[in-house]
């Protein structure tokens, strides 16, 4: 198992890794919207956060040696599903003609009370 950590994703809140690659896949952690010099979140809404959120996990994949177009499966985690539109746009647009598996679920709260958070499973 190889730890991954990129500086320009945000560093790990806890005990956990950005990402780890095994048995050629890369198992990303959840990521926020969150600004990775800051540690803050860069929106106060679903798509902003969610739009940042993406880009933060393509960063966390790339240095994996993967990418968002490898991604095979996706979770994504929002305080309130009234937010799954705006979300939705955001990650079709990130993800092109790329459509892995997903699952989408409504949680009650979120680290740093983010709106949207996302996780991933890719081929490296």
């Amino acid at each position: 198992m190889q730890t991954i950590a990129s500086p320009s994703a945000p560093q790990a809140i806890g005990p956990y890794a950005q990402a780890i690659v095994a048995g050629g896949f890369v198992f990303c952690s959840g990521q926020l919207g969150l600004d990775p010099a800051t540690g803050r979140l860069t929106a106060d809404d679903a798509a902003g956060q969610a739009r940042q959120a993406l880009k933060n996990l393509a960063a966390v994949l790339d240095a994996a040696g993967s990418g968002l177009r490898l991604v095979v499966k996706t979770t994504v985690f929002l305080t309130d599903l009234n937010d799954f539109a705006a979300m939705n746009a955001v990650y079709e647009q990130a993800f092109g003609g790329h459509k892995p598996a997903r699952t989408t679920v409504e949680v009650r709260r979120l680290p740093k009370d983010g709106r949207v958070e996302i996780d991933c499973q890719a081929v490296v």
